[in-house]
């Protein structure tokens, strides 16, 4: 995709539907909270990306997993929706191919 050309990624109609309570609370709910993620992007923009990208059933794995984590057993830091899609994982900068 190098040549300027990028593909317009567009959610089924399920994520469609898993995406309007996120967007209810990313506009009227999260702008009265304080700021509180662990993770960057936050979970709601994790969530948002990851039912974009992989569709509601995967996507909503990958939003729940990313939940599961956010408690103070994890290290905080920069967690984005990985590229492609594993039942498994991985920490960002962590290469398995080493």
């Amino acid at each position: 995709m190098g040549d300027g050309t990028e593909e317009v990624i567009r959610p089924g109609p399920v994520a469609r539907v898993l995406l309007l309570p996120l967007r209810f609370y990313r506009k009227f709910i999260s702008p009265y909270l304080p700021p509180s993620c662990r993770f960057y992007p936050s979970c709601s923009t994790y969530a948002v990306e990851a039912l974009t990208r992989f569709g509601a059933a995967r996507g909503s794995y990958l939003a729940l997993r990313r939940l599961l984590r956010c408690g103070p057993w994890t290290m905080p830091g920069r967690d984005p929706v990985p590229e492609t899609f594993s039942w498994r994982h991985t920490r960002p900068g962590l290469s398995t191919e080493e």
